[in-house]
């Protein structure tokens, strides 16, 4: 671990490895890798999409896999209980995930949307799949407390099974009808959003866990965070970066033969992105929140679960559909835009008082901050 007077003097963004510090550049190069292979391979879309794991990709989901298990590796799971006892921190997370993200993504849709009903109604899909996945790494990036992103993204996931369906139907029948707006259906299977919950979630949560408690249990927690860390802890971005290649492979040539409809549905999903994540940091600052914790509430809260988005999509209007063209969209301009947010919210560290935070949470390589 560094020492304080080191971790407080440096700036942060010259103390990241050179993985993490030219991370935009490498998620350029897998989107623009990943595109270019839609477009010049010949049925790899098929081939992709030929065996599926809860609705995801094989190979997509093998990349999310190898990308959450070392963040939750790291997890104290000893420490949760500190956690649980934050109702401050508890209550702001579920009221911004799941009553204000999904309200403000309704509003956006239907003020820059208006003449697109299937790109506005898959917007509306997307702002009510919250994330439980890439969350964990925009965290871990931004020195956030895994322990907190850990507990909100479990929250999530059981919001997820019991509200998803309930809520869309809500946003896409009840309030447009009582606004005099046009209607939509979305029939979604409970036990299908579980699966992928459990999928995940529940396999790299139980790895992470097996993993730091017979890791300890064996040569102790010195070894563990020092040595063995530091090991798993590139696989993380690794997995990450092979996971926008498939994934933007798998919709590339969706992508690039509409750019014009990209553009329109970038465009409230850009200002989601920002005032989600800018409000929950304002927000979280405002009730007393330290940094990490500010951090974990606020990607935790700007994040999307794209995968299920899609998949709601794909699985209830058709994968040519407008719909899934709007979830496709999601990860194109979620993506940069949160790696921006990671260096904005290293920037914006230094207006939270709190002499401990480098001691909260440590880079992906493995070592400390």
């Amino acid at each position: 671990m560094s020492d304080a007077t080191t971790s407080h003097t440096d700036p942060v963004l010259q103390r990241l490895s050179t993985l993490d510090r030219f991370l935009p550049v490498w998620i350029g190069v897998a989107m623009v890798a990943g595109l270019l292979l839609g477009r010049l391979v010949d049925g790899l879309d098929d081939a992709l999409a030929a065996v599926e794991v809860g609705s995801v990709s094989l190979p997509i989901a093998i990349g999310l896999l190898i990308m959450m298990y070392p963040v939750l590796a790291k997890v104290r799971y000893d420490e949760l209980g500190h956690v649980t006892r934050d109702t401050r921190m508890l209550v702001t997370s579920i009221v911004l995930n799941w009553v204000l993200g999904p309200a403000l993504m309704f509003a956006l849709a239907w003020l820059l949307l208006p003449d697109l009903p299937e790109y506005r109604t898959g917007l509306i899909i997307v702002g009510l799949a919250r994330c439980i996945a890439m969350v964990l790494i925009w965290n871990d990036l931004a020195c956030g407390d895994a322990e907190a992103a850990a507990i909100l993204v479990a929250i999530n996931a059981v919001f997820q099974i019991l509200a998803f369906a309930l809520l869309g139907y809500f946003y896409l029948q009840v309030l447009p009808g009582w606004l005099g707006l046009e209607q939509a259906a979305l029939d979604v299977s409970v036990w299908g959003i579980a699966k992928s919950v459990l999928v995940f979630l529940g396999i790299p949560l139980l790895a992470g866990f097996l993993t730091r408690t017979l890791g300890e249990r064996a040569k102790g927690r010195e070894w563990y965070e020092s040595t063995f860390l530091p090991r798993i802890g590139p696989a993380a971005l690794y997995g990450l970066l092979f996971t926008i290649v498939l994934l933007f492979a798998l919709q590339g040539d969706t992508i690039t033969s509409q750019p014009l409809d990209v553009a329109r549905i970038a465009i409230p999903l850009l200002a989601y992105f920002v005032l989600m994540w800018g409000g929950s940091m304002l927000l979280s600052k405002a009730i007393g929140l330290d940094y990490p914790r500010a951090t974990a509430v606020s990607f935790t809260a700007a994040g999307n679960n794209f995968e299920l988005a899609i998949a709601v999509a794909i699985g209830v209007f058709g994968v040519t559909s407008g719909q899934a063209l709007a979830g496709v969209v999601g990860p194109l301009i979620e993506v940069p835009a949160l790696v921006a947010l990671v260096y904005v919210s290293l920037w914006a560290r230094k207006f939270f008082r709190d002499p401990s935070t480098d001691s909260h949470a440590t880079d992906p390589s493995g070592a400390h901050r």
